[in-house]
């Protein structure tokens, strides 16, 4: 047997513990001929035994393997749950375990009678050894979590009749997403985080008449205005962020991830509130329940101050400025009023939505936008109005708020676009389907339509190019699950079909 205390033990140890970083290691190692819902369940329960799944593959000098050794450990390391996978010769678990000490070692129940070598060298350093071939779940995690990782594009049908109605080159919507690289976009509105929590469905409560589910695994996104600059990033454009949140951990993770989305952040503290959290608990390719982390009241005048100053710092060389409002204290109409202002003097285009589902909301306080994009509600509820024809809301809507253009949307009905093509009194109507047949997750839809629509106006895009291309970028984005950034690739390749 070969020293337990080698080199090649050692150096191994050193580099799993590197990529571990301060997480505890679970530790698991076998055959792997075929990866069979045994397998999944057995390495579902090491991974919540510690934070970093290790998995040894035993190469083909071990008994009973019929699958190569490479092909098995592809296998291995493309379960979600296994963060580390590696080939290793059976008779050096023992020498890898001493050397890497594992918090964590897990065998399947099968073992526990039998004679198990690592327990001497799991003891001698303090750590535990499991027997557990993990709990039956009805779906396992790497399935589950497949709605996340997978995109339905075939479910996407972009209409040829609008861009000929409207003398629309397909090459030019091509070039304007090219050109969002040259921009420079900031964005200001509510920060929030969305959690999802992937469950497994257990049933009904013997007690009451209430689903059972056992959360499974979470993911977590930057929502909210934080989302529109980060769908601005990934378009090309470089992208400042400025909002307000609480010290908190959930503030931590959105400064991290927007650092990794590219975008520069600027937060204003407030510790009367926390940073907003929306979770939702799916099942089943469905969200069951949805509970919401947060307070409404608007910020105090000195937290306006400091807010004001700090983006009119930025705007010298902005082309576009996003309000993303979700009426949960950001944008009180002061603050809105004097970057207005502020903008239209130094003639920054501007776009803004403001959403009220659960909410109320008053997409007309925004003055002079080159672009807002409200629901059919958020319409009908700024404009007192719940009877009036979709063309007389939009153009009463426009003319209230000293709008340029208006694309009202309409969740599986698409868009309508109200339009001032020549003046203030010569309106222009349309509308678009909507262009996802089949969306995964429609949360995210409008927030990707503002963002990429609001970009192709401020290069010079006609209404209908850009509301075309915010049309695409909601299709491409109600295509997954979670918020997860818009690339400008991913318009081009939609638009090369």
């Amino acid at each position: 047997m070969p020293d337990s205390n080698s080199a090649s033990h050692r150096a191994l140890a050193a580099q799993i513990r590197k990529m571990a970083g301060d997480r505890t290691i679970s530790f698991v190692s076998g055959n792997f001929n075929v990866v069979h819902p045994g397998h999944l369940r057995l390495l579902n329960f090491a991974a919540e035994c510690a934070e970093f799944l290790v998995v040894g593959v035993h190469d083909d000098s071990a008994t009973d393997t019929f699958v190569i050794a490479e092909l098995r450990l592809q296998g291995v390391q493309a379960i979600g749950v296994v963060d580390h996978a590696f080939l290793l010769a059976p008779e050096t678990v023992v020498g890898l375990i001493r050397a890497l000490e594992p918090e964590v070692v897990v065998k399947g129940k099968e073992h526990e009678a039998r004679s198990n070598p690592e327990k001497e060298a799991i003891d001698a350093y303090g750590g535990r050894l499991i027997f557990s071939s993990g709990e039956v779940q009805f779906s396992s995690l790497d399935v589950l979590q497949r709605e996340f990782r997978e995109r339905n594009l075939s479910s996407i049908r972009k209409p040829t009749d609008f861009l000929v109605r409207q003398g629309i080159e397909s090459s030019r919507l091509r070039s304007l997403v090219e050109a969002f690289a040259g921009l420079k976009v900031i964005v200001i509105g509510d920060l929030i985080i969305d959690e999802y929590v992937t469950c497994d469905p257990l049933g009904m409560s013997r007690e009451d008449p209430t689903i059972v589910v056992t959360p499974i695994h979470t993911d977590r996104f930057v929502g909210g205005a934080g989302i529109v600059a980060a769908h601005a990033r990934g378009l090309g454009a470089q992208v400042r962020f400025f909002s307000l949140a609480n010290d908190d951990a959930a503030l931590e993770f959105a400064r991290q991830r927007l650092k990794e989305h590219g975008v520069e952040s600027h937060f204003v503290l407030d510790g009367s509130r926390p940073t907003t959290l929306k979770q939702r608990f799916r099942a089943g390719g469905k969200t069951l329940l949805r509970v919401s982390h947060l307070r409404q009241h608007a910020i105090g005048e000195e937290q306006q101050g400091i807010l004001r100053d700090r983006m009119i710092a930025e705007l010298e060389d902005a082309d576009l400025v996003i309000f993303s409002d979700f009426n949960y204290g950001c944008l009180p109409q002061p603050l809105v009023d004097e970057i207005s202002a502020e903008c239209a003097r130094r003639s920054i285009r501007m776009a803004a939505d403001s959403q009220a589902s659960s909410q109320l909301s008053d997409i007309s306080r925004f003055k002079n936008m080159q672009l807002i994009t409200p629901t059919e509600h958020e319409a009908r509820v700024s404009m007192r109005d719940s009877s009036s024809g979709l063309v007389i809301l939009a153009e009463s809507l426009r003319r209230q708020a000293g709008a340029r253009n208006v694309i009202i949307t309409m969740g599986a009905e698409g868009v309508l676009i109200q339009a001032d093509r020549h003046g203030r009194h010569n309106m222009a109507t349309d509308q678009l389907p909507a262009f996802n047949t089949a969306p995964k997750d429609v949360s995210g839809a409008g927030d990707s339509l503002l963002t990429c629509a609001s970009m192709a106006l401020s290069l010079e895009a006609t209404i209908w190019e850009a509301a075309y291309l915010g049309s695409v970028a909601a299709a491409c984005q109600v295509a997954r699950i979670g918020n997860v950034p818009l690339s400008s690739s991913e318009l081009l390749a939609e638009l090369a079909e």
